[in-house]
């Protein structure tokens, strides 16, 4: 078994995608003429958003992201963090936790996109020796 993507779940299917190109440099997949989904490229697997009405289509009943309340993150990995923030605020999103230096050697930043997401600005862990 091989893990292909994840789904979040938006309102505005085509603005995250252009959210996401903006701010994160990632590469436009594929976005249904609909608008209702939409992929990603972010290396092996992809990320991909299908809107709030599609999935309650569907029989869900999806929450709605909160930053403040956050039930998992995305992580994107750079070899320069405060760059990547500031091209992140510059498209839009919300800085809610500016680079700082872990004990364990990675650098972290946190920002939440325009659905509410957070998103981890982050270099690579360095292996453990």
């Amino acid at each position: 078994m091989q893990f292909g993507y994840t789904i979040l779940y938006v309102e505005d299917v085509p603005a995250t995608i252009a959210f996401y190109e903006a701010a994160f440099g990632l590469k436009r997949r594929f976005v249904h003429e609909v608008g209702d989904f939409g992929e990603l490229e972010t290396g092996a697997t992809a990320l991909a958003f299908s809107s709030l009405r599609l999935i309650t289509q569907l029989g869900k009943n999806p929450q709605r992201a909160s930053a403040d309340a956050p039930s998992f993150e995305i992580a994107f990995t750079t070899d320069d963090v405060p760059a990547a923030v500031a091209q992140a605020v510059a498209a839009g999103a919300e800085l809610r936790h500016a680079p700082e230096q872990m004990p364990w050697g990675q650098t972290i930043a946190y920002v939440a996109d325009l659905n509410g997401f957070l998103v981890e600005l982050c270099t690579p862990v360095a292996a453990q020796p």
